[in-house]
C-alpha cells in the first residue's frame, strides 16, 4: 500500500478492525507475532472527569495532574536565561502558575538549569508564536538535563523541544527530560534529542506519571538511549508510556526496571532503528510488571539481525517480572520476545489500562502525524520521514558526537493579542463569549466543567497540531 493510501485511511481503523493488514511504507506486511492473541478488547473504560483531567484528552496514570489550574498566569516575554519575563522566573515562582509564551525561539540556560521543585505548574508551549520554543544549555560544567521535575507534583509540560547542541561535562546528567521523586506529572507532545544519556529518565520514587505523544531521537553514542523507567526506584510506581516515537537510539527503547506491584503500560508506540535492543525488562528491583499493547517495532539500517522486540534481562535478577504482550506488530524484526519472557507471560494486562488503545496499524499512522512538539522543527520532520522510508541512521559522525551540533531554526512569530493578560487570545475570547477586557481565566463561561483557560489551551494545542498560527 502506498504512503498516500495510508494517509487516506488515517482514522478508519477501529479496535476491532484487526483482520485487515496495513503495509508500513515498506514491502513487508506487519504481522501478529507467534503466540499473540488479537486485542479484541484493548482497554478498560477510562472515566471522564471534566475539570479534573490535566487537559481534555489526557490519558494514562498522570492524567489527573492539576498543573497550574487556578493560579497565576505568567507570560514568558524573553528568551534570556533569567530575569523578569524569563522561563526560569516562571518555573521558580512559588505559587500555582501557568507559563504562557509571548516569544518564540531558543532558550539557552547559560547557568545551572532551573529545577521544577514548586508544584502546581503548567508550561504551555502551545501558546508560543511562530515555530515554538526550543530549550538547550551552554554545555560544560552546567550542561545538565535542561527540563527536570524534582521533588514536585502536579506538573504539566506540553509542546517543548529540547536539543542539546553542546555537550555537558557529566554524561550521566545530560539528558533531555528527567523526573525524580515526583508524582502526578504529565509530559505530552514534547521532543528530545542528542542526549549523552537517556533522553527521558525517571529516577527515585515517582508515581502517576504519563509520557505521551512525544518524539525521542538521536541519542549520542556510545550511550544512545531512548527512555529509562526508572533508576533506583524505592517503591511501586504507576507509569504510562503512550503513543510516542523512539528513533535512532541504540537501546533502552524503553528500559523498564521497577519493583513488584508497580503498574507500567507501554501502549501504541513506535520503536524504530534500535541497534542492540528495543524494549528491556529488568529485574534488579524485584521484577517489573508491564503491559506491551499494540506497539510497532520497526527495523532500521542499524538494527542487528537478531534484535528482539522485548527482552527480559536476567542479570542480577531479584524476582520475576510479569509481562503482558498483546497486539504488537513487527516490521523487519524477527522475534517478538526473547526466550526468558515465556516464563513470565501474563494473559491479562498487569493493571487495567489507563488509555484507549487502538490497533498498532492505526497507532503507526497517528503517531507519525501527531507526535512531538508542534509546530515540528526540521529534526522531527526528518525523523518522521526516516521512519516512513525506513532510512536514516544512528549518529556516527565524530564531529556530530563530540562537537557542536546545528540547532534547527525556530522561526519567530507575532504573539496573539491578549489585552487583559489572562493568557487567552482576544479573538478566541470574543468567539467564545468571554470578555477580552477582563481577566477571567478560571471562570467557566459555557458551564461545561472546564475553565476558560483550559479550553483555550486545548484550542491552542489543536491549532499548532494543524500548523495554523495562533491568533
Amino acid at each position: 500500500m502506498a504512503h498516500s493510501s495510508l494517509l487516506l485511511s488515517l482514522g478508519l481503523a477501529t479496535a476491532t478492525m484487526l483482520a485487515a493488514p496495513y503495509v508500513l511504507t515498506s514491502p513487508k506486511l506487519p504481522h501478529v507475532a507467534a503466540g499473540e492473541s488479537e486485542p479484541a478488547e484493548l482497554s478498560a473504560e477510562v472515566k471522564e472527569a471534566p475539570g479534573r483531567q490535566a487537559f481534555p484528552g489526557a490519558e494514562g496514570f498522570g492524567r489527573f495532574a492539576r498543573g497550574g489550574r487556578g493560579g497565576a498566569i505568567i507570560p514568558v516575554t524573553t528568551l534570556a536565561d533569567s530575569g523578569p519575563g524569563s522561563l526560569r522566573a516562571c518555573i521558580e515562582a512559588s505559587m500555582p502558575r501557568v507559563c504562557v509564551f509571548r516569544v518564540a525561539g531558543v532558550i539557552r540556560f547559560t547557568t545551572e538549569r532551573p529545577i521544577i521543585r514548586n508544584p502546581y505548574l503548567t508550561i504551555a508551549g502551545q501558546t508560543a508564536p511562530g515555530g515554538g520554543i526550543l530549550i538547550t544549555h551552554a554545555g560544560g560544567f552546567d550542561g545538565l538535563t535542561p527540563v527536570i521535575v524534582k521533588g514536585s507534583h502536579d506538573v504539566i509540560i506540553r509542546h517543548l523541544r529540547v536539543r542539546t547542541d553542546l555537550n555537558g561535562e557529566r554524561r550521566g546528567s545530560n539528558g533531555s527530560f528527567l523526573f525524580e521523586d515526583s508524582h502526578d506529572v504529565i509530559f505530552d507532545h514534547v521532543s528530545g534529542a542528542w542526549a549523552l544519556d537517556q533522553i527521558m529518565s525517571g529516577e527515585g520514587f515517582n508515581n502517576r506519571i504519563t509520557v505521551s505523544n512525544s518524539i525521542f531521537s538521536q541519542g549520542i553514542p556510545r550511550h544512545d538511549k531512548c527512555v529509562l523507567f526508572a533508576s533506583s526506584p524505592d517503591n511501586p510506581q504507576m507509569i504510562s508510556f503512550l503513543r510516542n516515537l523512539c528513533a535512532h537510539n541504540g537501546d533502552r527503547n524503553p528500559d523498564l526496571n521497577l519493583p513488584p506491584h508497580s503498574c507500567v503500560e507501554v501502549v501504541n508506540n513506535i520503536f524504530y532503528n534500535g541497534q542492540s535492543q528495543f524494549a528491556e525488562v529488568h529485574e534488579t528491583s524485584g521484577g517489573t510488571p508491564v503491559s506491551f499493547v499494540a506497539n510497532i517495532f520497526r527495523r532500521g539500517p542499524n538494527s542487528r539481525r537478531d534484535i528482539a522486540a522485548i527482552d527480559r534481562v536476567l542479570v542480577e535478577s531479584r524476582g520475576a517480572s510479569r509481562i503482558h504482550v498483546e497486539g504488537n506488530r513487527l516490521d523487519g524484526v524477527r522475534t517478538l520476545t526473547t526466550f526468558p519472557v515465556s516464563f513470565v507471560r501474563s494473559a491479562q494486562p498487569v493493571c487495567p489500562l489507563q488509555t484507549r488503545a487502538v490497533p498498532a496499524e492505526q497507532a503507526y499512522r497517528d503517531v507519525l502525524v501527531h507526535a512531538g512538539a508542534h509546530p515540528r522543527d526540521s529534526l522531527d520532520i526528518r525523523t518522521v520521514r526516516d521512519v516512513r522510508e525506513q532510512g536514516g541512521r544512528i549518529l556516527k559522525d565524530p564531529s556530530a558526537i563530540r562537537g557542536p551540533r546545528l540547532l534547527p531554526l525556530i522561526r519567530p512569530g507575532q504573539p496573539y493579542a491578549d489585552q487583559d493578560g489572562d493568557g487567552m487570545s482576544d479573538r478566541w475570547e470574543t468567539a467564545n463569549r468571554t470578555n477580552p477586557g477582563r481577566a477571567d481565566p478560571w471562570a467557566d463561561a459555557d458551564r461545561d466543567g472546564w475553565a476558560n483557560l483550559d479550553e483555550f489551551l486545548d484550542f491552542a494545542h489543536r491549532e499548532v497540531l494543524a500548523n495554523r498560527p495562533l491568533r
